[in-house]
């Protein structure tokens, strides 16, 4: 395993991810602006059969045609011009929700366009195998304050919310968002939104600039009580299409999604973004620093956890750095990576608006061989803690040509816990903290160790190594009614503005712990 860095001095997160949950229209060449629609492989109409091929024969075809980007500059001004807390408002009028009338479990709630998000998504749902357009009524929302416009159907839409009933619970709530870009976001019971999944990303803090892949027809299979709900993805770019085969299932303690990807390749595509996920950090204990705050921590991810194809466990904080930085984490067959949401306490944040303790971990664990590439971390820039400036991504080393297409498949796990799965025999990292050192610009680092076989018999070997500076202090504190090994570590970094710091706990050559991996800049 091998950490490639690169920083830039000015990058911010608008720089960056700008434009990801609107169109990105002002990121589209004239030619694919230009692009006449008739030229584009229709999607299917009211009535029309729907099989387990049908989306990937559509983007096929569609990647041999010429790109053509969705129209933008319709949304009605009473519709663009709301504030976000203002079109969160708008809902379902009461039992007008998608399948609403039914005991299926489940209801699918249409979102218009409006506010930031003007990109058009069509809206099906398959029944039967036959496919039926999700229609427009403005008499179906609830929108407080507002004469909603009449709208089509095609160009009413900007995603969905589903919402399920959960195991042992009596009403519907939230369980899943598509909208925005390719993203989208699920929740297991009782938590709120808060990492973003995207289906495909190209580019991604590129010299070139990020291409952002967009949802271009959503088709949702009428579900069975009791059973997953399968929603079938179309997206676009002026390089790519893809076809996306999602099963999602609820849980109590974690939510699944099983995805089935086909990427069809319009040009040459050598930066690939596979399982991207994203969320906010925007302080906690590791870079209190730049921080006037009274709450503890504000972050929906506490770190980026890989499982390598060498059998190594990865454990990274993430921070919120001056700079962009970038990460790559070299491997071959990964088992699995995620953002973590490891902080779990109301006590951990203290934050009675947010409270982050309330989010979602994501776990991806690939279900085919996803061969050479590198687990990609994007930490960008953050003055807010809407901004989603943490982003990790599995980058293949292999390009994909012109007209060439790539399957993968994985699945997701957003959980209330740590869904990514260590042997008893290996120790977690409980929490990371960072403060002023002893003297001039060195920095002291408290890492805890947490698990039960950390207080067994038998030596505990440390190793800790620094890229560059000097460990001028090392001391390990055991607390065992907490089953927690704290090691206590100064960096004096000299003249250098960059240290990789590496921590790991050993019994002799077997390894203890995860690998805590951190990268200290002033």
């Amino acid at each position: 395993m091998t950490i490639e860095t690169g920083f830039t001095a000015t990058a911010t997160r608008r720089a960056v991810l700008g434009g990801a949950l609107g169109a990105a229209a002002g990121l589209l060449p004239a030619a694919a602006r230009a692009a006449e629609p008739d030229k584009v492989m229709a999607l299917p109409g009211s009535g029309e059969a729907f099989g387990a091929n049908t989306l990937i024969d559509l983007a096929r075809a569609r990647a041999a045609a010429l790109y053509a980007a969705p129209k933008l500059g319709d949304v009605p001004a009473v519709l663009k011009t709301l504030s976000r807390e203002a079109y969160e408002a708008i809902r379902p009028a009461e039992g007008r929700a998608t399948w609403a009338d039914r005991d299926a479990g489940y209801v699918l709630e249409p979102l218009l366009r409006g506010s930031i998000f003007e990109t058009p998504v069509s809206l099906f749902v398959v029944e039967n195998g036959l496919v039926q357009p999700v229609g427009y009524d403005k008499a179906a929302f609830a929108a407080p304050g507002l004469d909603l416009p009449d709208l089509t159907a095609d160009t009413a839409f900007s995603g969905f919310r589903l919402r399920a009933r959960f195991e042992g619970a009596d009403g519907l709530s939230n369980f899943a968002l598509f909208q925005g870009a390719s993203f989208f976001r699920l929740v297991a019971e009782g938590q709120d939104f808060g990492i973003n999944a995207r289906a495909l990303a190209l580019r991604p803090a590129d010299s070139r600039g990020e291409e952002f892949p967009l949802f271009r027809a959503l088709f949702v299979e009428t579900p069975r009580a009791g059973q997953p709900v399968v929603v079938h993805a179309l997206a676009e770019s002026e390089s790519a299409t893809a076809a996306f085969r999602i099963t999602l299932i609820p849980g109590r303690d974690v939510s699944t999604a099983q995805i089935d990807g086909t990427v069809f390749a319009r040009a040459e595509l050598d930066h690939i973004g596979l399982g991207g996920m994203q969320g906010s950090y925007l302080f906690g204990a590791l870079d209190r620093n730049r921080v006037d705050d009274l709450r503890a921590a504000a972050f929906s991810v506490e770190g980026l956890a890989i499982h390598n194809g060498y059998g190594e466990p990865i454990w990274r904080p993430v921070h919120n750095p001056e700079a962009l930085q970038v990460s790559a984490f070299v491997d071959r067959g990964p088992k699995g990576f995620g953002l973590m949401q490891r902080a779990r306490a109301y006590d951990d944040f203290e934050d009675d608006r947010r409270h982050w303790e309330q989010r979602p971990s994501l776990w991806l664990e690939p279900l085919d061989d996803w061969n050479e590439g590198a687990v990609t971390l994007l930490e960008i820039p953050s003055d807010s803690e809407l901004n989603e400036n943490v982003f990790a991504y599995w980058r293949p080393k292999a390009k994909l040509a012109k007209g060439a297409e790539m399957r993968f498949q994985c699945r997701q796990h957003w959980s209330k816990g740590w869904p990514d799965p260590l042997p008893p025999a290996i120790a977690r990292v409980r929490d990371s903290r960072c403060g002023h050192g002893s003297t001039g610009n060195r920095r002291l680092f408290a890492v805890d160790f947490e698990g039960d076989a950390l207080f067994q018999p038998g030596d505990i070997d440390v190793d800790l190594g620094a890229s560059a500076g000097t460990i001028t202090r090392q001391e390990r504190f055991r607390y065992p009614d907490r089953k927690t090994l704290r090691i206590l570590f100064e960096l004096d970094p000299g003249s250098e503005r960059a240290s990789e710091l590496r921590l790991a706990l050993r019994r002799g050559q077997v390894r203890a712990s995860e690998t805590w991996l951190f990268r200290w800049t002033p």
